[in-house]
């Protein structure tokens, strides 16, 4: 009965079966993949590389031998789905919602209007000309 019990999430928002499963893929995804902020570089040797990164890499140059080749394609084939940088999508913090994100804010459209409306966010506020 173990595996029926609710399991302790820090999601910090409304949580659903949906955002469950998206939680574990973040989860799952900061595993093998480092955080990057956007103007930050990724190092081009290898040894700072991530994991899917540095398998693509060893995958495509033709300079390896083949066996080294096949032997990266085949861990990259047995990692689990939830690796890859295209299982992740953007969810509302507050609602869970998986449409009409604004990335910035992490917050649906009605959302963001509702916390801009009450003031709640910094330097956002209602147009007016």
């Amino acid at each position: 009965m173990s595996q029926f019990r609710a399991k302790r999430l820090d999601i910090g928002c409304f949580i659903n079966i949906k955002t469950i499963r998206d939680h574990s893929k973040r989860k799952a995804f900061a595993q093998f993949e480092p955080e990057r902020s956007a103007g930050q570089r990724i190092p081009h040797d290898i040894s700072n590389k991530p994991v899917r990164q540095a398998l693509r890499y060893i995958i495509r140059n033709t300079t390896l031998p083949q066996r080294t080749r096949a032997e990266a394609q085949l861990q990259l084939a047995q990692m689990h789905c939830y690796t890859r940088p295209t299982q992740i999508r953007g969810r509302c913090l507050l609602g869970g919602k998986g449409r009409g994100i604004l990335r910035d804010f992490k917050l649906s459209r009605y959302n963001f209007r509702m916390e801009a409306l009450a003031g709640n966010i910094p330097g956002v506020k209602k147009a007016s000309w």
